[in-house]
């Protein structure tokens, strides 16, 4: 199922404005194979980090919490990114927001982290695959580390009414290609608010 920009921010939109945040069903009240991940690779407060489909996720807040200072957050939906603003309050004049696709977003600066928890596996065509890992190379400093979750093989077959591309780690790492080298992988049993589980694949990896 293809989308256009237009269609993917429309339903996102849609979304946010429509449920509430903790209701949704990629839900966390602590993103803490996210965090573990990052303190795998090394991650360090000093360090620009990008979360792309941020969302109204809290690793945001966790990061500040943990002193880090070099924030990006991208999603494509304006109404995510107002939801996390307001629950920032004053700190949210220290993070870098970027409302845009990811496969239309041209960035501007590198990153020493990437971080993408449930975008990618909504890219079922290889030809938006192939855009992503593009501007995820254009985004990256050398060394660079990527975190990326997914559904695995066993997880669920559709999100937000919406098909998903599934994963097992190595299907998962294979997709960014040889440039990348597997780190860590990990399997996670995500419970959603209407305690549903939901099973996910980590993988993190390095830019060689």
């Amino acid at each position: 199922m293809f989308l256009s920009a237009a269609s993917r921010e429309s339903h996102w939109e849609q979304i946010y404005r429509q449920r509430a945040v903790d209701s949704v069903s990629w839900y966390q009240q602590s993103p803490t194979v996210s965090l573990e991940l990052l303190d795998a690779v090394g991650a360090r407060p000093d360090e620009p980090v990008l979360d792309v489909g941020s969302g109204a996720s809290v690793l945001v807040d966790a990061l500040l919490d943990r002193g880090f200072s070099d924030l990006s957050v991208l999603d494509v939906s304006a109404s995510a990114l107002d939801l996390s603003r307001s629950r920032l309050g004053v700190r949210a004049g220290t993070v870098h927001w970027h409302t845009a696709d990811v496969l239309e977003w041209r960035p501007e600066r590198h990153y020493s982290l990437w971080h993408d928890r449930a975008v990618f596996h909504f890219l079922t065509q290889a030809s938006e695959r192939e855009r992503y890992v593009s501007t995820l190379k254009s985004a990256l400093r050398p060394g660079a580390r990527v975190v990326v979750g997914t559904f695995s093989v066993d997880g669920p077959e559709k999100c937000s009414g919406l098909p998903v591309q599934r994963y097992d780690a190595d299907g998962l790492a294979g997709t960014f290609g040889d440039a990348f080298e597997l780190l860590e992988q990990r399997r996670e049993e995500h419970h959603t608010p209407r305690d549903a589980i939901q099973v996910f694949t980590w993988v993190a990896m390095r830019l060689r």
